[in-house]
């Protein structure tokens, strides 16, 4: 199930309670003890730089798929979110030595160098999105794919288990991505959710509306969700999309946004004969977000240029922050994900 640890940094105490948490993290991914000390390390400075620079923030750690489809082992992610200054250069905060304080200013600088993938998003008077992965050091190089997806998730009122769950997997030129919303909240949310999750590995092969019906068999038996899948055809520049339940789904093409309709129901409890199939054309300037009903209705994609090329993870991180603050409690387990082209590399 998807366990999540949420850690408020709001005082020094709390910086311990990160660094366990990675730890804990690290063994359920099955690292071994020099990575799971560099999922230690990687906590232990973002949960300080929230201290420092923002005046605090939130950890979200969690166990995650690669953010590219291979044979990869799982990876410890550890997000930090603040609603803090900000920074003017995030270039130099990168840097060994920088710093705005008397410390050292090697903690980022630090996280990137350790860990397998590092992003870093920053907006002066926001606040600031760091994501790290941390998993076993690879004998070869991980194959450039052409798509690659992140998500972050926040289990309700600081709850183990998020009945939020999500997963992407590739069958030939089909790379396909599903967020599912447990109905409700906790465990039994949580296992209905994994079932999806084990279904679509078993049903990557099927163009979403049939993955839907796939899914729908699977989840008999549980308290049922709500399920949207995307998928990329590589080869063809095509995307698809089916939903059923309250998953949403906007796409940005070019400068706009347009939102993706599911169809009303819950996977697992009410069957449906046929399942309406949106498809539209994939390019690089695509950006795909999904996500589950712990955002506040309405809510506004982040327009930063710069996200286009950022870690799909950070992307996501970027939209909790910007759709949560003390004014908007949350309601639900809250769950993003961002599907997004590869960025070519440069000459």
């Amino acid at each position: 199930m998807p366990r999540v640890w949420e850690v408020p940094v709001h005082d020094s105490t709390r910086v311990r309670d990160a660094r366990v948490a990675a730890e804990n993290a690290a063994a359920l991914a099955g690292l071994d003890e020099p990575r799971k000390a560099a999922a230690a390390l990687v906590a232990t400075e973002l949960a300080t730089n929230l201290l420092k620079y923002a005046g605090g923030g939130r950890i979200l750690i969690e166990v995650v798929d690669p953010p590219t489809p291979s044979d990869g082992a799982c990876l410890v992610q550890i997000a930090a979110i603040d609603h803090g200054p900000g920074m003017s250069d995030v270039a130099a905060a990168l840097r060994d030595g920088f710093s705005t304080t008397r410390s050292l200013g090697a903690g980022l600088g630090t996280c990137r160098r350790i860990a397998d993938g590092f992003g870093l998003h920053s907006a002066p008077g926001r606040g600031t999105v760091a994501v790290a992965r941390v998993g076993a050091r690879p004998k070869d190089p991980a194959p450039v794919a052409a798509v690659r997806a992140g998500g972050v998730n926040v289990p309700f009122a600081g709850a183990e288990y998020s009945g939020d769950a999500w997963a992407w997997a590739c069958s030939g030129d089909r790379l396909t991505l599903m967020l599912a919303d447990g109905l409700g909240h906790g465990p039994a949310a949580a296992r209905a959710s994994t079932t999806a999750v084990e279904a679509l590995h078993r049903a990557a092969h099927l163009p979403p509306a049939e993955a839907l019906v796939h899914l729908d068999t699977a989840l008999r038996g549980t308290r049922g969700a709500a399920v949207a899948v995307a998928q990329v055809d590589t080869r063809g520049g095509l995307l698809r999309f089916a939903g059923v339940g309250n998953v949403g789904a906007r796409l940005r093409e070019g400068d706009r946004w347009r939102s993706l309709v599911s169809r009303p129901g819950i996977v697992g409890v009410h069957r449906h004969a046929t399942l309406r199939e949106d498809r539209v054309p994939w390019a690089a300037d695509r950006l795909l977000i999904l996500h589950s009903d712990g955002l506040p209705s309405r809510w506004t994609p982040p327009s930063d240029e710069d996200l286009l090329a950022a870690d799909p993870a950070v992307v996501a991180a970027v939209t909790v922050r910007d759709t949560s603050s003390s004014a908007w409690p949350v309601r639900d387990d809250t769950a993003v994900v961002v599907l997004a082209p590869t960025p070519l590399e440069g000459p």
